[in-house]
This record gives structure tokens, sequence and C-alpha cells, in this order.
């Protein structure tokens, strides 16, 4: 079929982590992109899995109806830990190779590496986005990246360490950090009204953050933090996992400064974005991943909000923030945290200067701007 891109995702959809969000935000934008007169048909190719999120995928991520998802067998035994991980995504990989094989597409689009390692003998359209890179498995990932047509590194590290490593050609990668719909993020109401929607005081410094609460995330950096900042702070805590939100509980819950939300479905965060003074993204270099791999969605999420940063200073974080756009501070350091806090609540002018440039840097990182530059570096003209 003319015009038409396969993505192959496995993942469960919906999905309460921030991949979910990308994947059919990235599909919505490239079904909307217009390839040589006709517009370019895409087909998202999912593993069939148990899911205790029961709403349609369209309507929790406010997604258009314009693509297709398939889902395909594989043995869900992903709560058996990490062996039951391995046999499913064998399995959906098995499945998805013999579901794609006889396809006719322009592109075979994946952030996947088994599908697209027993489909490289046979198909020469793969695309590989790549978000984390492995510890283990190096040759066949070596292997796997010179068989592929095209490479998406959502950062320049990533780009720079498998040019170096695996002797990858520059031109072969382009870089192309996450995204935004701006429509969802950057509204018009003011924070009084934010506030008044999701039910937060008007009398305190709302400080936000929302996402996971595990490890390297730092928002434990953040909670001891607001525990040496003033006493007008509330530090709201968005998100989270069940038992993630429980643990979190039980170590700060006791803190008069510190509201711990939970989880809210994905169209109430601009909302709480809008709501408060000041944004934080604590990220901590505990890993390679939190140092120097992630593109974090959140931080696109924050600079649409025109809500005022404060982050920690990382090379992943620094390819989108710097100096005129958010107040950068050291990690795994609440002190520095506290004072960078401090210095935005205290200076308004600041505030306002750099919640505009973080506003106005973003608008280059739709979702739209993604999805073409993408069709154009793999040689589907838009």
């Amino acid at each position: 079929m003319k015009n038409k891109l396969i993505y192959i995702a496995n993942v469960r959809i919906p999905t309460e982590k921030a991949h979910g969000i990308q994947i059919m935000k990235m599909c919505e934008a490239f079904s909307g992109l217009k390839v040589e007169g006709e517009k370019l048909k895409v087909e998202l190719v999912l593993p069939w899995r148990f899911n205790h999120i029961k709403q349609d995928p369209f309507e929790y991520y406010g997604t258009r109806k314009n693509f297709k998802i398939t889902k395909i067998p594989s043995l869900d035994l992903v709560r058996f830990g990490k062996i039951g991980f391995w046999i499913q995504s064998l399995s959906f990989a098995c499945a998805s190779f013999w579901y794609v094989l006889p396809k006719k597409a322009d592109v075979i689009y994946s952030r996947d590496e088994i599908p697209l390692l027993l489909l490289s003998p046979f198909k020469k359209n793969l695309v590989f986005e790549i978000h984390k890179l492995p510890k283990s498995r190096l040759k066949l990932f070596g292997y796997l990246l010179r068989k592929v047509r095209k490479i998406i590194s959502t950062n320049q590290w990533k780009k720079d360490y498998i040019s170096e490593k695996f002797g990858a050609e520059g031109g072969k990668i382009l870089v192309c950090p996450n995204g935004i719909d701006l429509s969802e993020f950057s509204l018009t109401l003011s924070g009084e009204e934010a506030r008044r929607r999701v039910g937060l005081p008007w009398d305190k410094k709302i400080i936000l953050y929302t996402g996971h609460l595990y490890g390297w995330k730092g928002a434990d950096v953040l909670a001891k933090a607001v525990s040496l900042s003033e006493e007008n702070i509330l530090a709201v805590f968005v998100g989270g996992t069940d038992s993630d939100i429980v643990n979190f509980k039980k170590k700060f819950g006791h803190i008069p400064n510190i509201k711990i939300i939970g989880r809210k479905p994905h169209s109430d965060i601009p909302f709480y974005l809008r709501s408060a003074d000041t944004l934080v993204l604590p990220n901590i270099p505990v890993t390679r991943e939190s140092e120097f791999e992630t593109s974090p969605i959140k931080l696109f999420e924050y600079m649409a909000s025109g809500t005022p940063i404060v982050a920690s200073d990382l090379p992943s974080i620094r390819e989108i923030l710097n100096e005129s756009n958010a107040v950068l501070v050291e990690p795994d350091n609440p002190k520095a945290l506290a004072a960078g806090i401090k210095k935005i609540l205290g200076k308004e002018e600041l505030a306002e200067k750099i919640s505009k440039q973080a506003f106005n840097d973003v608008r280059n990182n739709t979702w739209e701007k993604r999805a073409e530059r993408i069709v154009e570096f793999i040689k589907l003209k838009s």
C-alpha cells in the first residue's frame, strides 16, 4: 500500500507511563501528514495485554482516530517478573514478525529491538527510534544499527554514543527530542482559575512535580527541599504507580507542606501545571539513563505551561534547558533545589522572563513538527 507506515510497539495501551503518550501522539502526527499529495496511512501494531485501564485509547490520550490500532497475540506473563517479561517480548516479536512480513509498507517503524531484528533479513525499510541504550546484547544491537535504514535518537548524547561505540554513520541518525501538543498545555485561564479547578489552596505558593516517584526521578529530593523552605510553600506531587504512592506517603505524607495527589488523567495535567508558581524537574544522576539518555516528555509539558521551571543541571536536561529558560541547580542536593525555588519565588521578573522563553523555545517541539522532520529524514517527502 502506498504511503503506509507500520509502527510496532510492545507496550500496554493505554498505560499510565509516558511512552504511551509519545507513541499515540506520534501516530496521530504521522497520520496527519501528506506525502506526495496523499495522506500517510498509519497502523499501530500492539500486543494483546491484560490492562486495568479500560478506556478507549483514543479517548484516553485525546488523539484523533486518524490511524488504525491492531492488537496481535502475546503471552502476557509480565506480572511474573523478568522471565515473564522476556517471554512476553519474544512472543510479541514473533507474532509481529509474521503479521508484518507479508504487509506492503513504505516504512516499518519501532522503538523495540527484537521485532526489528527478526524483520531485518527480509525488510530494508526499517526505522529504529532509540530511547534507551542496552547494557548487554551489544553485538546484536550493533548488528541492528547496521541493518536499519534510519535511526532516530531522542537526544544528541545517544547519537554521539552510538556513532562512536558502534560506528554508525552520522548521516544515518537524526536527533529528534520528544514533543508536546501545544493545544493541550498552553491554557489561557489564570492560575487562580486553574487552582479552583483542581482544588488547590489560594494562600500558598504551589511547587509542583508531575510524574513517577521512583529513584532517579528525584521526587525525594524535592520533598526534602520543601522541608527547608518557607511555611507558605506547598509542594504538590501528581503521579506515580499505586505502590510508589503508598511508599511515598509513608515517607513524606506527614510533612504539613507536602500534598500527595496521586495519579490523575493526563487531560488534568495541564490544569495542575497552570496552577503552580514553580514546576520542578529534580532528576538525579544515579543511572546512565537519568544523566545522559532521557528526553522527558514532562519537560516539554512544563515548558508549554507558561510556568517557570527549576531543574537539575544534567547533560540530558541541558540539551533543552539553559539559564535563559529555567533555573538550573546541582542535582541530588535539597539545599540547592530549595535555593533555586526561592530564587524564582523571590524574583517575579525572572520568573516571567524564563517562562516566556521556555514557551517560545518549545514551539519547535510539537509532535507535528517532530513527525515532519522524521518523514523528511527517512525520504518520505511531506
